[in-house]
């Protein structure tokens, strides 16, 4: 299984990166809204240095391809782009959402996880995640953008993250969620894991194929400027 792995993120306004080296996990996570762009490369930098690597040294690259701020998912893409270019190194793409659940797998017993990220404009991102065999966050449905008020389903015992509920939480109470407040927005590191299943499975690709996943089409963010 490849091991050697980069992770970033930078979809919400949090912006966060993890590198598995030798065994060895380095992390950077901080909520600095605005600034990623201006962050990100001088972070990767940063890991490397801690962990005494290159980017040749390397098996990979896992980015966070949304959904979330459109200008942040495509810096993420973009960024994750130019170093698999520099590095000829693949790429795996790890929705925010899975992320979330997998995190929330990993620190409480939860079988079910619904995650929801405000997306502004009286939206959330929405995905419902189940437990696998192997802790693995596997959807139930697709990512969704919707209006709070519209989610239906019987969600009684299903643990709910992410600053959705935050946001929505007369929502959450009148769908009997249980909220964990400590899981609010991705962390790089738990796309590792999920990025290193997609390596050894090959759903994998080039630097000229990574896609970012916006759920909502880019004309509605372009209406609404300053709004990401």
């Amino acid at each position: 299984m490849k091991t050697n792995l980069l992770a970033l993120d930078a979809s919400t306004e949090a912006l966060s990166l993890a590198l598995s080296f030798n065994g060895n996990l380095y992390r950077h996570f901080e909520e600095c809204p605005q600034q990623h762009s201006q962050k990100i490369l001088p972070l990767v930098e940063q890991l490397f240095s801690e962990a005494g690597c290159q980017l040749k040294d390397l098996d990979g690259l896992v980015f966070g391809r949304g959904p979330g701020s459109f200008t942040g998912v495509r810096i993420g893409v973009s960024v994750a782009q130019g170093l698999a270019y520099s590095g000829n190194l693949q790429l795996a793409g790890v929705s925010t959402l899975q992320a979330m659940a997998q995190q929330a797998f990993a620190q409480t017993d939860a079988k079910q996880v619904l995650v929801a990220i405000d997306a502004r404009m009286g939206e959330v991102y929405l995905c419902h995640y189940t437990r696998s065999e192997s802790n693995q966050a596997v959807a139930l449905g697709d990512e969704s953008v919707i209006k709070p008020e519209l989610i239906e389903g019987d969600f009684a015992g299903v643990l709910a993250v992410g600053t959705g509920w935050q946001t929505y939480s007369e929502v959450a109470e009148k769908l009997a969620l249980e909220v964990h407040d400590a899981i609010t927005l991705p962390h790089a590191e738990y796309m590792l894991e999920i990025g290193a299943v997609q390596f050894e499975s090959g759903q994998v690709v080039n630097a000229a194929d990574a896609q970012p996943q916006y759920v909502r089409d880019t004309v509605t963010w372009k209406k609404l400027p300053g709004r990401e």
